[in-house]
């Protein structure tokens, strides 16, 4: 009895592990920490100490521009500004820019932490999404828009998933296709997905929307650091990892 007790835990175990995937807890501990971030803001529209209406909008752009990058300020106001990147990362505009985000890390940022390693993510996804925002508001320094969101780490993980599991089959979605899950390699679906921030970009109006570059500086940043870091020594056969192909960012 004893043993048919141990053998159905033991399955349990594996079965819970099969549908999380792999075990990666920094992944999650930043999805956890963006969620509450994003709840205890303005912007969730949970927190009535912000108030409603006029005095909910300005609260919200007041608390974009406390924590998130403005390109004017970072480069000519005071020295606390330089953290704003890193701030930055944790703070969402709406619940679709949180949602699209945290779905993209869920999928891609646990295989790529358990093939780093807990602490060599962790700082991978600060550096890079730090660098990514940098590298925006370098481009656009003048700019007195806030600039929020870890669309550039995530990114830049997407980045490293391509290098690091090329041949994994991700599930997208295709809108031409009437929106048909179909299952592509990581090296076609990724690549295409830096395809279309690249067209984005030169299409994108001035003004406050969607951060391109900062997708693209972040996948760059990413792929590069998979490239230097594992080299040729990186053959990595993987399970199919299922993931949408599309994103919401700010």
């Amino acid at each position: 009895m004893i043993g048919n007790r141990n053998t159905t835990a033991a399955r349990t175990l594996r079965s819970l592990r099969s549908l999380r995937g792999t075990s990666a807890p920094m992944t999650y501990t930043l999805i956890a920490v963006c969620c509450l971030i994003f709840l205890l803001g303005p912007a969730s529209g949970f927190t009535p100490s912000y108030g409603t209406g006029d005095a909910l909008a300005a609260a919200q752009r007041a608390y974009f521009r406390r924590w998130g990058v403005v390109p004017a300020d970072l480069f000519d106001g005071p020295v606390r500004e330089v953290l704003t990147p890193a701030t930055a990362l944790f703070i969402h505009g709406s619940w679709v820019h949180l949602l699209g985000n945290m779905l993209f890390l869920f999928v891609f940022g646990a295989m790529t932490e358990e093939r780093m390693g807990r602490v060599e993510f962790t700082l991978f996804y600060l550096g890079c999404g730090y660098l990514a925002l940098l590298g925006y508001a370098a481009a656009n320094s003048s700019s007195q828009q806030s600039l929020v969101g870890a669309s550039g780490a995530i990114s830049a993980v997407l980045g490293a998933f391509l290098y690091l599991f090329p041949s994994a089959r991700v599930t997208s979605l295709l809108p031409f296709l009437l929106f048909l899950p179909l299952r592509f390699p990581a090296w076609v679906v990724l690549p295409f997905w830096a395809a279309l921030q690249w067209l984005a970009l030169g299409q994108a109006p001035a003004g406050p929307g969607v951060a391109y570059l900062a997708h693209l500086v972040g996948f760059g940043l990413g792929f590069g650091y998979a490239w230097v870091r594992y080299g040729r020594t990186t053959k990595v056969r993987t399970a199919p990892a299922p993931a949408p192909e599309g994103e919401n960012q700010p």
